[in-house]
């Protein structure tokens, strides 16, 4: 247990929640694991789509905290590039890998307010995230950052059907290649 309820059932619904899917996930089941009352529950989330809606922010700030280590650690865009794609194949290395948490949340809760918008907004975030490696390579970056967020999410989302890490290689590969093609001459790997 933590010190804090409120994050006892943070962690809970988002172990339940990616793990069985949110309309799966029922309120009793989430107070049995996460080991409160009810009113607790209640107290820190009025209802369960606040708590759906606390869980996709928790988890769009590991991700864009992730992706901001991954492109710390070198001032070289392909590098960049490889780290993303190296803690994706270990993100997806896990057997509770089940894909992107937003991809698979809006099918389920997409009529639920702010959720649609923000999977949308994570969305966006790693298309400005692969943008700004683009802006570094190439004139186009507009272009090139959408095929990059393209190869990002289709391999998050094969590797969740294939149950293969490995993809994250070959779409490294591809995301490397289409960079080298539009790189500026300083760049080149």
């Amino acid at each position: 247990m933590s010190a804090s309820p409120r994050s006892d059932i943070l962690r809970v619904a988002k172990m339940l929640f990616y793990g069985n899917g949110i309309r799966a996930v029922g309120i009793d089941r989430l107070v049995e694991a996460a080991n409160v009352a009810k009113a607790s529950l209640y107290r820190h989330f009025s209802s369960k789509d606040l708590l759906i809606i606390a869980n996709l922010e928790q988890r769009h700030c590991r991700v864009v905290s992730d992706f901001s280590a991954a492109t710390a650690e070198s001032d070289n865009p392909f590098d960049q590039v490889t780290s993303i794609f190296r803690d994706l194949n270990s993100k997806a290395s896990v057997p509770e890998f089940r894909g992107c948490a937003f991809a698979l949340s809006v099918p389920e809760c997409g009529d639920i307010d702010g959720v649609l918008e923000l999977a949308r907004r994570h969305k966006a975030f790693v298309r400005g995230g692969f943008g700004r490696i683009a802006s570094a390579v190439c004139g186009d970056a507009t272009s090139l950052a959408l095929r990059m967020a393209i190869l990002y999410e289709g391999a998050i989302a094969t590797m969740a059907v294939e149950r293969d890490p490995e993809i994250a290689v070959t779409a490294r590969d591809c995301c490397l290649d289409i960079m080298e093609r539009h790189t500026q001459p300083a760049f080149h790997r």
